[in-house]
């Protein structure tokens, strides 16, 4: 099939060596599930370090791909709308909030801050975005919690599985990032499969390719880093 044609391709397109990077990826899942296993689902991590990058003058990313498997597994998610966006909500099961619950805030900053720390995502009709910023205030997209659009005959748990699968690139003021791509419950094709594409896209990204990447590990939430390139 052509999506498995794609995958056998997708390892040449990178510098990583294939065997380290898979020695790496059994080490970490051996520590996390049979040696040292927590009572939480463990996220995996990779770890990029820049070099020849100056953030000051050199434009800085910031983008949004959607990996092939899941990078978190509870992803938070709440549906802000009007009565149809919320009854489609509580029939898939997900938390909701109506027009008149966030009038109620008030554009109160304490508020709206503890609101956005209980989600990892927030879904809006294309009416109601609009409106976010006059009933809320700044405060959601100051914390990168803008919601997404939520198109009027659109499949809320497509949109939360998009969401499931996607990392952020964010380049700041600093010559380092993290993005999580996968859990220590992902098999080792399936974490491969999403750091090939992950690096693949980062260096993209940049504006010298692989000669702005210093090194890149992949660490466990309670695991050591491991380097990969």
């Amino acid at each position: 099939p052509p999506l498995f044609r794609f995958l056998r391709r997708e390892p040449s397109m990178s510098k990583l060596n294939s065997d380290n990077l898979r020695e790496s990826i059994r080490e970490l899942l051996k520590y996390s599930n049979e040696d040292k296993q927590r009572k939480f689902v463990e996220t995996v991590e990779l770890q990029i370090g820049l070099k020849n990058y100056d953030p000051s003058r050199d434009k800085r990313f910031k983008a949004s791909l959607a990996l092939m498997y899941p990078v978190k597994s509870n992803f938070r998610f709440c549906v802000l709308g009007n009565q149809k966006d919320c009854d489609k909500a509580k029939e898939a099961g997900v938390d909701f909030k109506t027009v008149e619950e966030l009038k109620s805030y008030n554009k109160n900053k304490k508020v709206v801050k503890k609101l956005a720390k209980q989600y990892d995502v927030f879904f809006a009709s294309e009416a109601l975005i609009r409106t976010i910023p006059r009933l809320l205030g700044p405060t959601l997209g100051r914390m990168q919690k803008f919601p997404i659009l939520l198109p009027a005959n659109g499949n809320l748990e497509e949109l939360m599985d998009v969401q499931r699968r996607t990392v952020k690139f964010q380049m700041k003021k600093v010559l380092c990032l993290g993005v999580a791509i996968g859990t220590v419950k992902n098999t080792e094709d399936e974490l491969v499969r999403n750091i090939y594409m992950s690096v693949n896209f980062l260096v993209s990204l940049l504006k010298k390719g692989w000669q702005n990447i210093k090194v890149l590990n992949i660490k466990s939430t309670m695991g050591k880093p491991k380097q990969i390139y």
